[in-house]
């Protein structure tokens, strides 16, 4: 950009802020501001500097907010919102088979589709979580959903050898993906991935079909593994090998595998993940919850296994809160292995930041502050009971902050949550949009 007369540079967005925490490099910087134009990072420095260097259309001070990367949920179903609360304090089969799939089939729609991902951009945005890792039916809606909203998605299609509202079978998932990708390619904020949805609903006929398709469109794989004991104890009944170890001899895992949950975990999976390079998604509210087991992170940390972190859907968490998630995932890896250092706050936060947006193939555009990534970013406001007084402002977003303190949302440098309220939708509107799928899911549950 050509300088102007008096020497500055004209941006677009210039926000001061009380402290930076870039993530990457892992720092605090304090009184520092951040120069935004065309949706990038022109510039971080020194808040003088900056001042000095550019002018800019608009300006944003934040005296007692931490300004971070926006949260990345790295593993949601953002449809199944509408179906929160429904089926509480159960195990996971039970769950699944007799509440969730049953209303699934009656109501699973891209309208249903839409609707609950516009409740659930809407919930993680003002929670301060600026992109998500999506696993549902109708996957074209979710992903209009979130272009037209603003926020940044990685949308999985879904493979399932079972009949659903979707797709008769794993062959007509795996055609209604490759007949959908070149129109999902035209959305500037969705990125693709090919989601089996679990070894025990995919044969390996459906998963060498997805692991081609993976392969021919250079996309991620995102996909269930090892979330309860059960499961892994039939799998090997039935097929004599670990499921991931039936993944690996279908040649599914390497650096593009994301395997969700891995509560599961021996010597012989920690090998196959360590020589894989698959990333894992630590979902630990909805394994609490579900009763599924929990992920060893401080041994994945010791293996040097990539981590990200997510809340899972809304039916199984029950919100899609990441500060929360990070959180639970900071102390429970501390309470399971006896050790206070096994997943550090700072740790936690490059999971559920940078980890996260690595995961979900957004790792050279978001997940930390660097010149030239786009301005995903939000604001957090410490000028409150829960997080004062600020020594370390990393520790207080990790172990004391709630969303409620989230003040600001930026997604490719267009601000989608200021002073802690939305910029262009109308909260009413949707709540009542959405009651009238609760009711008749309701009304629907009641007659069975």
């Amino acid at each position: 950009m050509a300088l102007e007369k008096s020497g500055m540079q004209s941006v677009d967005l210039i926000i001061h802020a009380r402290w930076i925490v870039p993530i990457r490099p892992r720092s605090v910087l304090r009184d520092h501001a951040l120069a935004v134009h065309g949706g990038h990072i022109r510039a971080i420095g020194p808040d003088e500097e900056i001042r000095a260097r550019y002018t800019a259309a608009h300006t944003t001070q934040l005296d007692h907010h931490v300004l971070m990367p926006g949260l990345v949920n790295a593993h949601t179903h953002a449809a199944m919102t509408l179906m929160r609360g429904l089926a509480d304090d159960l195990p996971l089969r039970t769950w699944l088979h007799e509440h969730i799939w049953p209303v699934e089939g009656r109501f699973v729609s891209p309208e249903f589709v839409a609707m609950g991902t516009e409740l659930a951009v809407v919930e993680m945005l003002r929670g301060g979580t600026t992109a998500f890792n999506d696993m549902y039916f109708f996957p074209e809606a979710a992903a209009e959903v979130a272009q037209r909203m603003g926020m940044r998605a990685t949308i999985g299609h879904v493979i399932i050898d079972f009949p659903t509202a979707y797709a008769a079978n794993a062959d007509a998932c795996l055609q209604a993906a490759a007949d959908l990708l070149p129109r999902l390619r035209q959305m500037p904020l969705i990125r693709q991935s090919i989601a089996p949805h679990a070894p025990y609903t995919v044969g390996d006929a459906g998963l060498r079909g997805a692991r081609d398709l993976a392969k021919v469109e250079d996309l991620p794989v995102h996909m269930h593994v090892h979330e309860t004991a059960c499961e892994v104890q039939e799998a090997t009944d039935r097929d004599g090998m670990r499921p991931l170890a039936r993944l690996a001899r279908l040649g599914l895992l390497d650096q593009h595998f994301l395997a969700v949950h891995m509560t599961q975990l021996n010597d012989e999976d920690l090998a196959i993940c360590r020589d894989s390079g698959l990333r894992v998604a630590h979902c630990p509210e909805s394994n609490l919850k579900l009763a599924s087991g929990m992920a060893a992170i401080a041994v994945l940390r010791q293996q040097g296994i990539g981590l990200a972190i997510g809340t899972d859907g809304a039916a199984s968490n029950n919100d899609l809160d990441m500060l929360g998630e990070l959180r639970t995932a900071a102390l429970l890896a501390k309470g399971v292995s006896g050790d206070p250092t096994a997943f550090p706050a700072w740790e936690a936060l490059e999971a559920a930041t940078l980890g996260g947006a690595e995961a979900i193939g957004w790792g050279a555009e978001t997940g930390s502050l660097e010149t030239g990534k786009a301005a995903d970013c939000i604001a957090i406001d410490l000028d409150h009971p829960a997080t004062f007084p600020v020594y370390d402002p990393v520790s207080q977003v990790v172990y004391c902050a709630g969303r409620d303190q989230v003040s600001h949302v930026w997604v490719n440098g267009n601000p989608r949550i200021v002073e802690g309220r939305a910029v262009d939708w109308d909260t009413q509107d949707l709540f009542a949009r959405a009651r009238g799928w609760a009711q008749r899911i309701r009304e629907k549950d009641n007659d069975a």
